[in-house]
């Protein structure tokens, strides 16, 4: 027979479970205007956060070669696109304890299987370039555009 000791939750293990069926019963939808959902959208799809992923994609990159593959990226914003992504679960940060210190990002799972539906929609972007630049064409010269 269990005594009360063995068979008592802590406050910490009943907020936890608590916290972990709040998220089961949660309905995420990226068009609400509160999910958190969105947030995480708006990292994978903006500008940097799509390019650092694809990078990563390739493999294992420091901070520098990151910042060389992502071309026209700054120090700064690929500091903060690297911690919104790691933030979200898409990427892992590992600091070497050498000297000079060494930082190696990689993609996490989630980051790996994000990567790979984003890397479809590039490709689809980057095979289909020529019928967006003649629409371009078109709407500007419809409009007077240069």
């Amino acid at each position: 027979m269990e005594s009360a000791a063995q068979t008592a939750v802590t406050p910490a293990q009943a907020t936890a479970e608590a916290d972990d069926q709040a998220f089961d019963d949660l309905a995420f939808d990226v068009f609400a205007r509160n999910c958190p959902s969105r947030g995480t959208l708006e990292h994978v799809t903006g500008r940097w956060g799509a390019l650092t992923l694809g990078a990563l994609h390739e493999g294992s990159l420091r901070f520098n070669e990151l910042r060389r593959r992502v071309d026209g990226v700054s120090e700064k914003m690929l500091s903060q696109t690297l911690h919104a992504l790691e933030r979200d679960g898409l990427v892992h940060r590992e600091a070497q304890p050498t000297n000079p210190p060494r930082v190696d990002y990689t993609l996490t799972p989630l980051g790996r299987e994000v990567s790979e539906r984003l890397l479809s929609l590039i490709v689809c972007v980057e095979e289909r370039m020529e019928d967006v630049l003649r629409a371009r064409a078109r709407y500007d010269e419809a409009r007077g555009a240069r």
